[in-house]
């Protein structure tokens, strides 16, 4: 697992984004905790960086949305998934389950 940030620091609405194997966008829908690769598969975009509504993130580049639970695009111009992480919180700090990034313990 690698750390995201402090839950203090996530506040409903927002979202971080986290240096892993690949760039990791995590956000936070209310109190539920969702991590997302960050870059939309369209183009390279940050999805981080995208607005965020309900459960659905949307590509600040192309309008591309994809569902958080799922990795799913709601549509059109991704056609591909992202792939979704697991998520949990210890003493208050949010981790995502994935390799970390080469190079970091």
């Amino acid at each position: 697992m690698i750390e995201a940030c402090r839950l203090v620091d996530l506040p409903p609405g927002e979202s971080v984004r986290v240096s892993a194997h690949v760039p990791i966008a995590v956000f936070n829908v209310d109190g539920a905790l969702y991590a997302i690769d960050d870059t939309c598969t369209h183009q390279d975009a940050s999805l981080a960086d995208g607005w965020l509504e309900g459960c659905f993130v949307e590509c600040p580049l192309h309008a591309a949305s994809f569902d958080l639970r799922t990795g799913m695009p709601t549509c059109l111009p991704a056609k591909r998934p992202v792939n979704v992480y697991p998520v949990h919180v210890y003493d208050g700090v949010v981790y995502v389950d994935t390799p970390p990034t080469e190079g970091v313990a």
